[in-house]
């Protein structure tokens, strides 16, 4: 049986599972399966993986351009559950490179692919390449455009694990902002401060800003680009818009 045959069959079985249920299943498939970390959703698949007694890993992307909060935010989270979060830095030469020629801010006017290509995407690849399997914390309702399809499990077909084949658990997928808001406050999940300031889809402080009431949440990201575009790269080979 192929990865990709297995695969088919646990999104099957899967389908309607809790995202505890799909947590302690990717954990005991794939021991030490890494969790990716930066916002709320996160931290609700920290929590479980917490609760569930198995061992996982948790990584962090730090681009050097996020908020004062959510540093400090990272480090609520490693102190609060006891745990370790690797923090992946992007190539130092890449980004001199990149700002010595283009500037600080060239994103505004090249779109922001490149920047996040060479601070995100880059370290991701670079972390990945060590795993078989990873967690995200994606839902379908974050992007209409671009992840109404999200499944439960996936085979990764953008990034290549230790092994060759990755493996890509979203836990949340079929969870509402809501539900995971209900958990967070119902079992006093840490959350980013930003938060309470209007901001919901939280990245890198430039490119990130407070919604308004009734705005989609990835409206704050990127706002200056196409709105049927919200996506940095770290998802997007995995997606498909409708």
């Amino acid at each position: 049986m192929t990865i990709q045959d297995q695969v088919t069959q646990w999104q099957l079985e899967l389908a309607d599972k809790s995202p505890q249920s799909i947590i302690k299943f990717a954990l005991t498939q794939y021991p030490n399966a890494a969790i990716s970390f930066s916002g709320a959703e996160d931290v609700v698949l920290i929590d479980m993986a917490v609760k569930s007694k198995l061992p996982f890993k948790v990584f962090s992307l730090d681009t050097g351009r996020l908020h004062a909060e959510t540093y400090r935010f990272i480090e609520t989270v490693r102190t609060h559950y006891g745990i370790d979060i690797e923090i992946c830095f992007p190539e130092a030469q890449a980004v001199s490179e990149m700002v010595n020629k283009k500037g600080l801010f060239s994103f505004y006017q090249d779109d922001h692919k490149e920047c996040c290509g060479i601070r995100k995407v880059a370290p991701l690849r670079k972390r990945l390449s060590q795993a078989n399997a990873w967690m995200t914390g994606q839902r379908k309702d974050q992007s209409p455009s671009t992840r109404n399809s999200v499944p439960v499990v996936q085979v990764d077909t953008a990034f290549t694990g230790a092994d060759g084949e990755l493996v890509k658990f979203n836990p949340l997928a079929n969870w509402s902002s809501e539900e995971v808001w209900m958990y967070i406050r119902a079992l006093e999940v840490p959350y980013n401060p930003l938060h309470e300031k209007g901001f919901i889809s939280i990245g890198c402080e430039p490119c990130t800003r407070p919604v308004l009431p009734n705005q989609h949440e990835r409206e704050g990201r990127w706002w200056w680009e196409e709105a049927t575009q919200k996506e940095c790269g770290l998802h997007s080979g995995n997606l498909e818009a409708r």
